[in-house]
């Protein structure tokens, strides 16, 4: 029996961490998930375990290449972009991965927005909301008045994605999409990194961008695969439905957040979007993406608690709840009334990314598109546009994958049925 051939792609999360084997038909056929323990950096604030991440890469990669039912034609690699590797003359990694939670230094802040202009010009400029930390440009900001001596060390600062793949590869590359998303680095405006990134000296520093869908070949000497650069994991989870949609639309990618993201919006973020907590990524193929974001999944989880506390009923009742707005029940009723205030928000949200757009068709993929109230009731919230649950195997992994479909996958076309979708009406009361 010959061979599959597949990619691997390693999706990396703040929590999780999967592996998964990708056929050329973009079927799993292989996966795998860790988790490890975090560390701590110089401060005692918990962080990546690096090194248990960078041995992780390497076991798990070196199985793949010895599973004789596969064989391996190209690795990628997707993960939350908004911290930095930073690495020495060898190549070795000479800091903590500091997370993007860390409290910002408010002297240090007010330093760099009274130099460079005030936080909503910046923001605007960067398509970026003040996120201190999680602005992960103002790390490095961070790292050369805080630490000296470790940023005259620097070779290379690599987002997290780029890092692993440089694991393999050997080359160190910047990439679009974890540059454009809320770095502070990029001006939008000029398609340019920013002019404070450049007076700072930053760029010195960051390795030269390369394509989101190139690829280039393993370190190792007579490994016969090809390399991808890596991706942020919210871009990657968009490059499926571009994939297979030409008419416009809006995915909201729902999890811990609920992020509405419209690739169809090329209009500049006003202040009051940024205001609102709307910023632009740029997806794989180089354009700007306006998102919105509502913390709607956390909201959610304590809320549904709550209500099964009061009431005394499993979590489950409610989550696998099939929509009827004739159901009298008093939790019941208070679930719908909890889940409709939500729905509210999102609407609002969802509203900044959609207005003044050709976008009638709404996808909403992870944990909210299996929830039939959600479901039932955001159509109701959006009687103009179609609304859909998106279903597919990890759209996160397997964007990734299809970042580099032409750089390895020997069938000419992406294939057009990826995704399954369900279409939501707003369900009408009989009136008698």
């Amino acid at each position: 029996m010959n061979p599959i051939p597949v990619i691997a792609v390693f999706d990396v999360g703040k929590t999780n961490k999967k592996l998964f084997l990708f056929d050329e038909s973009y079927n799993i056929v292989f996966e795998r998930a860790a988790r490890f323990n975090e560390t701590v950096d110089e401060d005692g604030f918990a962080c990546e375990n690096l090194e248990a991440l960078k041995q992780s890469i390497f076991d798990s990669l070196n199985e793949v290449r010895r599973l004789p039912q596969f064989r391996l034609e190209a690795v990628n690699f997707s993960a939350y972009g908004a911290s930095f590797v930073y690495l020495d003359e060898r190549g070795e990694a000479i800091a903590p991965l500091y997370n993007y939670l860390k409290p910002y230094p408010e002297k240090l802040k007010k330093q760099f927005y009274d130099t460079y202009g005030d936080e909503a010009k910046i923001a605007f400029e960067t398509a970026s909301p003040a996120l201190e930390s999680l602005n992960s440009g103002l790390q490095l900001y961070r790292i050369k008045y805080e630490q000296p001596e470790l940023f005259k060390r620097i070779k290379y600062a690599l987002h997290l994605p780029q890092y692993l793949s440089y694991l393999i590869s050997g080359r160190a590359f910047s990439d679009c999409t974890s540059i454009g998303c809320h770095t502070a680095l990029w001006d939008f405006e000029k398609n340019d990194y920013h002019n404070w990134v450049k007076r700072e000296g930053l760029t010195a520093i960051l390795a030269p961008i390369a394509p989101s869908n190139g690829v280039v070949e393993p370190a190792t000497p007579g490994d016969n695969y090809q390399v991808g650069i890596g991706l942020h994991d919210s871009s990657a989870a968009l490059i499926p439905y571009l994939a297979s949609f030409n008419m416009p639309f809006v995915l909201l990618s729902t999890g811990t957040w609920a992020i509405s993201l419209n690739p169809f919006d090329n209009t500049p973020l006003t202040a009051e979007e940024l205001q609102q907590d709307c910023l632009n990524y740029i997806q794989y193929k180089g354009k700007p993406v306006k998102a919105s974001r509502l913390f709607t999944g956390h909201e959610f989880d304590v809320g549904l608690k709550a209500i099964s506390e009061k009431y005394g009923r499993d979590v489950v009742r409610y989550r696998n709840l099939a929509y009827d707005p004739d159901l009298k029940d008093e939790d019941i009723v208070t679930y719908y009334d909890f889940v409709r205030g939500l729905v509210a928000q999102q609407k609002e949200a969802t509203d900044l990314v959609l207005k003044n757009t050709p976008v009638r068709r709404i996808f909403v993929d992870g944990g909210f598109s299996k929830n039939s109230v959600f479901m039932h009731m955001l159509a109701e919230a959006f009687p103009d546009v179609e609304v859909y649950a998106a279903s597919m195997a990890q759209a996160t992994a397997l964007g990734t994958a299809l970042a580099i479909h032409f750089g390895w996958n020997t069938k000419p076309a992406i294939p057009h049925d990826l995704i399954n979708l369900k279409y939501y009406s707003a369900v009408k009361r009989n009136i008698i």
